[in-house]
This record gives structure tokens, sequence and C-alpha cells, in this order.
């Protein structure tokens, strides 16, 4: 009896110690939990600020909103896109045409960079839905963002590629043998941004 007392007396310690070590977690994930949301409220908050920025600058005016998507649950919540082109009225940015999306993508990737910068952006074709104003208007936006941030785009805009620092090509002279070119343009004009095109 002794021996079983004692032996229930030290699981029961044990289970103790359990309960109290899942008291402990549950406290310091929902700690960690109340973090995440306030750090990820401040930062979407932020982004939102330079989003309505970008999305203005390009499109003359208008709005740029994010929204947090509330679902209920164990899913996360998503981020939802709403803008507003001037003269028209608010929708999900699914709804715009390819420019207009591309630009919403740009001003949505600036923002971002403007929140937490990167060294190097790698952009493909970003500009190819555009037409010759808003390439323009993209043009500004990347010499501000080469500024600190090492940009190679791929692009057959010539406007684009009239504003890198370094072009890089592929020919081919021979059938079958392809070639790659390399053209400085930084030398020629050093005021140029560091951006690539290829």
């Amino acid at each position: 009896f002794s021996a079983l007392t004692e032996r229930v007396q030290f699981l029961e310690s044990q289970a103790a110690d359990l309960r109290d070590s899942v008291s402990s977690l549950r406290a310091t994930i929902a700690e960690i939990e109340r973090t995440i949301a306030g750090r990820f409220a401040a930062t979407l908050e932020e982004v939102t600020r330079h989003f309505t920025r970008y999305w203005q600058r390009l499109f003359n005016g208008g709005e740029a909103q994010l929204y947090l998507q509330e679902e209920g649950g164990e899913s996360e919540p998503g981020v939802e896109i709403r803008v507003r082109i001037p003269g028209k009225r608010m929708v999900n940015l699914t709804l715009l045409s390819g420019g207009e999306k591309a630009l919403g993508a740009l001003a949505f990737l600036m923002a971002l960079f403007s929140v937490r910068p990167s060294p190097f952006c790698l952009l493909d074709e970003v500009d190819a839905a555009l037409d010759e104003p808003n390439v323009e208007r993209f043009l500004g936006m990347l010499r501000e963002l080469t500024a600190t941030t090492q940009t190679i785009i791929i692009t057959h805009n010539p406007r684009t590629m009239e504003a890198a620092d370094i072009l890089y090509g592929v020919t081919m002279e021979e059938p079958g043998v392809s070639k790659l070119v390399s053209v400085a343009l930084a030398e020629a004009a050093p005021a140029r941004p560091a951006a690539v095109g290829a």
C-alpha cells in the first residue's frame, strides 16, 4: 500500500507539473500571438500608408487601402486590396485592367520596400502591360527604388532599357548559336539609376 501510495503521489506530482507547463505554454502562446497581431497590425497600417501614397502618385489621385479579412476558425486571415481610380468607384484590385493591376502591384511592392527595404530586387516584365505615360511613372519609381536596392529588370520595353546602367541581352548571330551581349550605359551617362535590363 505504501509503495502504491508513493507511486500515486509521484504521478500526481508529475501530472501537476505537466498541467503547470501546459498552462505556462498556453500563456506564452497567447502573449506571442498578441505580439504578432500587434506588430502585423502596425506593419499593415504602415504599408497601407505607403501604398496609398504610391497609388496616388501612379494614378494622379484616388484611394488605396489594405483590409485584413477577418475569418473565424483556425485559418489565417488574408489581406484584401481595395482601390479607387480618380473618377471611379472603390473596387477590389482584381477588377482592374491589366495595366491598372500592374501599377497597383508596383505600388504595393514599393510600399513593402518602403517598410522593409531589401538589398536586391528582380522584376520580370512588370512594364509589359503599361502604356508610355505609365512607363514614365514606373521609371520614376524605379529610380527611387534603385537608390537603395540593387535591381534587375527583365524587359523588352525600350524606355525601361534606356533607364538602365547595364544591359544584358542574348542574341543569335548564327542560327542555333546564342551569344550574351552586355552594354555598360552607366559609363556614358553616370546619372542613370542602378538598374539592369535584359
